[in-house]
């Protein structure tokens, strides 16, 4: 199978699952409006995978392996274990997605573009596909440009777009976690109901926990909160500006760059 199909397959099963798991055991009670906003949010990722394709020759995996074929980045210039080239990769990678979901909170026009994002205004499986395409054109340039800075193997930037994926899936989806398992996983990656903290409408709760994978980041920088102020039942979610029906109309969704919060 191709590197797209197996994505591809992953993807979409572990959706399909998260899905189930959200209906059967939910975590909070969602607003009326799943299926308006599920036609939203899938039409944004197809039109983000669409533009993705037409802009760029290959995937980052591509641009792995086309670094490693002309000697370019960190580790294909010193010679270095495959295993500890795999595992510094896949960690600064990370980090750098970490670097960039903060730069989009923190610069205002970066802001104005991933409002798209917080502008949901429920939160589930759902929401991990909602970015508008500007935001993931310019997270494809990020990519690539730490892709080919550390020459990171192709391996690498594999295992990790598919646990990228996967993350932002698991940690969006409105799946009712056992508290026990919920504390001891938040220890190594971030879980629903540490990233639907970040999806409060309260400013300092939106400015926290900006990690998709790893929780060491938030930890580390000092920008982790470990629970909602109101409570994951009592907090409100999305943008305070927007708390009516509009976020999920399709059309509103993409032209929210271009909007004034107000």
């Amino acid at each position: 199978m191709s590197e797209a199909a197996v994505r591809l397959s992953i993807f979409v099963g572990l959706f399909a699952v998260l899905a189930a798991c959200e209906y059967f055991v939910p975590r909070r009670k969602l607003r009326p409006l799943k299926a308006r906003r599920w036609f939203t949010n899938w039409t944004i990722v197809l039109i983000d995978s669409l533009l993705v394709r037409l802009l760029f020759k290959t995937a980052a995996v591509g641009g792995a392996l086309w670094a490693a074929e002309r000697g370019i980045g960190l580790f294909n210039l010193i010679e270095a274990p495959y295993w500890l080239a795999f595992a510094i990769s896949f960690a600064v990678l990370d980090f750098a997605v970490w670097l960039s979901h903060l730069a989009s909170h923190k610069i205002p026009l970066f802001w104005r573009i991933h409002r798209m994002h917080h502008s949901d205004v429920d939160i589930d499986v759902s929401t991990a596909i909602r970015f508008h395409p500007i935001e993931i054109v310019l997270s494809m340039v990020w990519k690539y440009a730490v892709v080919l800075a550390l020459g990171a193997p192709a391996a690498s930037v594999l295992v990790f777009e598919i646990v990228l994926n996967g993350g932002a899936m698991f940690n969006h989806s409105n799946f009712r976690l056992p508290l026990w398992l919920d504390r001891w996983l938040r220890l190594i990656i971030v879980t629903p109901d540490m990233h639907r903290v970040h999806h409060s409408v309260i400013p300092q709760e939106t400015d926290s926990n900006y990690g998709f994978n790893l929780s060491v980041w938030d930890r580390m920088f000092k920008t982790y909160i470990a629970q909602p102020e109101r409570g994951h039942d009592g907090m409100t979610i999305g943008l305070k500006e927007w708390q009516d029906e509009r976020p999920a109309d399709l059309v509103w969704a993409l032209g929210v760059p271009f909007r004034d919060q107000r």
